[in-house]
């Protein structure tokens, strides 16, 4: 029987995203200026106020402030009247040193040694679905933000546009897992006030959203995925009317409250552990982005259609104690899940020192994964500069999103057979 599936995300200025940004950003600057920082850094928003509290061990020294700030003002947080402003909030900085309890069974004489930062699980994902293999529902509705803030920052065809927007897509599937179509779009954006009554304003919105932004978006798709719009698609534009008052001072940003938009959208599963203000020795982290390539590596090597991975570890020792994988009965390869797993775990060192050498985490490579999903972006690498009044500045040439590289399909093919 025909189902229904739902996935939804926020754009980077909601307010949690705004929080993570800022997390990540102060993160990127500890491993610029000291790649052996240890960090766990959490941020809250509220109306014209920062709030940054958490456990740092570096060598460096940075300017929170300036950070805190540039981070909001590129968002789009630069005016008075959204009553929270990157020239204007206050910082507040509640950051502390990372307790010896904790730090003593991370760090070991031999970096290989290096135990985990936390006991839990994490899991990775992938499907064949989209040509990123990510969920295809969760998909658009990052496209759909992102193409809504590029929107935003022209100013041109849309111009009342403020910086909170969240989205949502449901897709409906086949008996067979096959998306048919879209059922149902929602797009709630924050925009200026309007000389206009409400029900003008509303009308203008969706309108705007339905003629300007939709065809945005289904551009960039491949054209079976076009196919799935149709004149049939609810939508759902402001449903609860006009949406002036939003951002920080509309509801309080916290890190880490949106870790289902950050990976699978809902599909797969989550080992509920946030990503952004820590540190790849913290293995939320870097494990989630290890389990991540070797989905989506599998599965670009033909071993399955659609995978999870599952890693497990205990603080502080260095061996995960679980590798689990289910391939929901599309297997390829004549093999158990089981059977798979046990030669995951022949090609992948799921070491946490080795999934941070082999993923190249010691580096700043974060901010870029703190808004629009950490999975499924393009891996490239640029050069970031970094400006500090205690360091001075340095340019580092970076690769963001090495978990997304296809570097392993050949190696996975051979062992498989596949």
């Amino acid at each position: 029987m025909p189902y229904l599936f739902t996935s939804e995300s926020v754009s980077e200025g909601h307010p949690d995203k705004v929080a993570d940004q800022i997390s990540d950003a102060l993160l990127d600057h500890f491993l610029a200026f000291d790649p052996e920082s240890k960090v766990a850094c959490e941020t809250l928003v509220t109306t014209g106020q920062v709030v940054l509290a958490g456990e740092v061990r570096s060598n460096t020294y940075l300017d929170v402030q300036n950070i805190v700030r540039e981070v909001i003002n590129k968002i789009g947080y630069t005016k008075g009247e959204y009553q929270f402003s990157g020239d204007s909030c206050g910082v507040i900085s509640l950051i502390h040193e990372q307790s010896q309890d904790i730090n003593q069974g991370v760090d070991r004489g031999a970096k290989e040694e290096q135990g985990a930062g936390d006991q839990g699980m994490m899991f990775g994902y992938a499907t064949s679905e989209t040509e990123n293999y990510m969920p295809l529902a969760l998909d658009i509705s990052h496209k759909i933000l992102h193409t809504l803030a590029e929107l935003r920052r022209e100013g041109k065809e849309i111009s009342y546009l403020r910086p909170d927007a969240k989205a949502q897509v449901t897709l409906e599937y086949s008996d067979t897992n096959e998306p048919q179509r879209i059922d149902t779009i929602v797009v709630s954006t924050q925009h200026d006030a309007f000389d206009a009554n409400d029900e003008k304003m509303l009308e203008k919105i969706k309108s705007d959203i339905i003629s300007i932004l939709i065809p945005r978006v289904k551009a960039q798709l491949p054209s079976e995925t076009q196919k799935l719009f149709d004149d049939k698609i609810k939508y759902h534009i402001n449903p609860t009317g006009k949406f002036v008052i939003g951002g920080p001072h509309g509801d309080t940003g916290l890190t880490g409250r949106k870790i289902i938009v950050d990976t699978y959208g809902g599909k797969g599963a989550h080992g509920g552990g946030a990503f952004s203000g820590k540190d790849p020795s913290k293995v939320d982290r870097s494990a989630a982005y290890a389990a991540r390539h070797i989905a989506k590596n599998l599965v670009a090597a033909g071993v399955a259609e659609e995978i999870l991975v599952q890693v497990s570890y205990a603080i502080g020792v260095v061996e995960p104690t679980s590798i689990y994988v289910d391939t929901y009965g599309t297997s390829k390869v004549g093999l158990s899940d089981g059977d798979i797993a046990k030669k995951v775990a022949q090609l992948f060192d799921m070491r946490p020192f080795a999934i941070e050498e082999r993923l190249k985490l010691r580096n700043p490579i974060y901010l870029e994964t703190a808004a629009y999903g950490h999975m499924g972006k393009e891996p490239v690498t640029i050069t970031k500069v970094f400006e500090s009044p205690y360091n001075g500045r340095i340019e580092k040439e970076v690769e963001l999103f090495t978990w997304e590289k296809l570097d392993m399909v050949s190696e996975i093919k051979t062992a498989f057979n596949s």
